[in-house]
């Protein structure tokens, strides 16, 4: 775009014009690379949690061994949930807790359950 006054924030000579445009070429295909980077992300982030399983309604913590202890009854999702977790039902989270596993706290599971 120009208006027929010389533009004064770009060099005189063509070399160094031919060295900008290439420089802005290079530099438009460095975003449009990170923009369609960005997009295939977010929808293999979408996708994926798309084909996530559900989260449970309640979970039992259990020890590490072979008899493997419940350890902590949990509210699905729980933060403080440790790695060796197992879906259950209401009944047998409440019977669990009713035996003695201990409800955890910080997710409140005791009171999820109305045994507080």
């Amino acid at each position: 775009m120009t208006t027929g006054r010389p533009v004064r924030d770009l060099p005189a000579d063509a070399d160094r014009l031919r060295v900008l445009k290439l420089w802005l070429q290079l530099s438009l295909q460095r975003v449009r690379d990170r923009i369609a980077d960005l997009e295939r992300r977010d929808v293999e982030r979408r996708r994926g949690a798309a084909a996530a399983p559900a989260v449970p309604d309640w979970v039992v913590e259990t020890g590490i061994g072979a008899d493997r202890p419940r350890l902590y009854v949990h509210v699905g999702g729980c933060h403080m949930a440790g790695t060796r977790v197992h879906a259950v039902t209401r009944d047998v989270a409440a019977r669990g807790a009713a035996d003695g596993v201990e409800a955890c706290s910080h997710c409140g599971a005791d009171a999820a359950l109305g045994i507080t």
